[in-house]
C-alpha cells in the first residue's frame, strides 16, 4: 500500500478533496547523487498545487492534514491504461491505415495517418471512459486536525 500526506482542501460527501504535502520523491531529487526526477518535474509539471479527490473513511474535516493509501494494484493499472492502450491502438490502427493504401506509395502515409488517430484514440479512451475502480485513493487516518 502506497501512503502519503495530504491536507483536506474541501469536503463533498463521502470525498474529500486533498492537496498533496510536500514533493515527494525521496528527498535527494535535486542533490547531485540523485536520479534528478524532481528537476523534470519542474520542467514538465505546473508548479500550481495539484488536488485530488479521495474517499473520506475517516471523516476529516477541511484543513486536517490526513494520511492517504492507494493500493498497490491501482498504480499499475493507471500506468498501463494511459500508457499501454495508446500504443497498442496506435499499433493497430496503423496496421489498418496501411492495409486500406491501394498502392505501395501511398502506405506510409495511411499507416502514419492510422498511428496518429489510433494514439488519439487510445489516449481518449484512457482518459475519459469511466474505469471500474473499486480500489479508490482512501483518506486513512487524520494526522493532526485542524478544527
Amino acid at each position: 500500500m502506497l501512503e502519503m500526506r495530504a491536507i483536506v482542501l474541501s469536503i463533498k460527501g463521502a470525498e474529500a478533496e486533498i492537496s498533496p504535502l510536500g514533493g515527494g520523491g525521496c528527498g535527494n531529487c535535486n542533490s547531485e547523487g540523485g536520479c534528478g526526477s524532481g528537476k523534470l518535474t519542474k520542467m514538465f509539471c505546473s508548479s500550481q498545487p495539484r488536488s485530488f479527490i479521495v474517499l473520506n473513511q475517516a471523516a476529516a474535516k477541511v484543513g486536517d492534514e490526513v494520511n492517504i493509501s492507494l493500493p498497490e494494484g491501482n498504480l499499475l493499472h493507471s500506468s498501463l491504461r494511459m500508457y499501454l492502450l495508446p500504443l497498442l491502438f496506435m499499433f493497430a490502427a496503423g496496421f489498418v491505415g496501411a492495409t486500406f493504401a491501394t498502392d505501395t506509395a501511398s502506405r506510409d502515409g495511411y499507416a502514419l495517418l492510422g498511428s496518429v488517430l489510433g494514439l488519439m484514440i487510445g489516449f481518449a479512451l484512457g482518459k475519459f471512459l469511466p474505469w471500474a475502480s473499486a480500489s479508490r485513493a482512501v483518506v486513512q487516518s487524520v494526522i493532526v486536525s485542524r478544527t
